[in-house]
């Protein structure tokens, strides 16, 4: 089975997947992910205003099969939360690179991102 991997964002070993934009990173976890889980009943999100740190936890996603932690791809403080995930997280399984993404972080240093996984490197891990 092949899973998409678009090669414009990096990749956590932990299968989050981070898109910067002008030193705001979107976050969200990937295809691979999210098919592994199943589908997804719940979502739990830092608030806008809270503080992460690059590889540590930041959330759980709940799915029928198993809860599992979310993880940061880059430190720095959360601008915006996905609430749409609240009332409907299985936009997470339908389209978890558009709809399902999960938070948005105002990055301390965006060259962290430079640690994480390219396309390519991730595609070889899940493969």
């Amino acid at each position: 089975m092949s899973f998409d991997v678009p090669d414009d964002r990096r990749y956590l070993e932990s299968h989050e997947w981070a898109l910067e934009d002008d030193g705001t990173v979107r976050v969200g976890i990937t295809d691979f992910a999210q098919d592994e889980l199943g589908d997804v009943v719940f979502v739990e999100l830092p608030d806008e205003g809270d503080d992460v740190t690059q590889e540590e936890e930041f959330g759980v996603v709940e799915s029928i099969k198993a809860v599992s932690d979310l993880y940061a791809p880059v430190s720095g403080e959360v601008t915006a939360v996905n609430d749409d995930l609240f009332d409907a997280p299985e936009l997470v399984n339908d389209d978890p690179f558009g709809d399902g993404w999960m938070l948005e972080i105002d990055a301390d240093d965006a060259s962290e991102l430079d640690d994480l996984l390219t396309a390519d490197e991730y595609e070889d891990q899940i493969a």
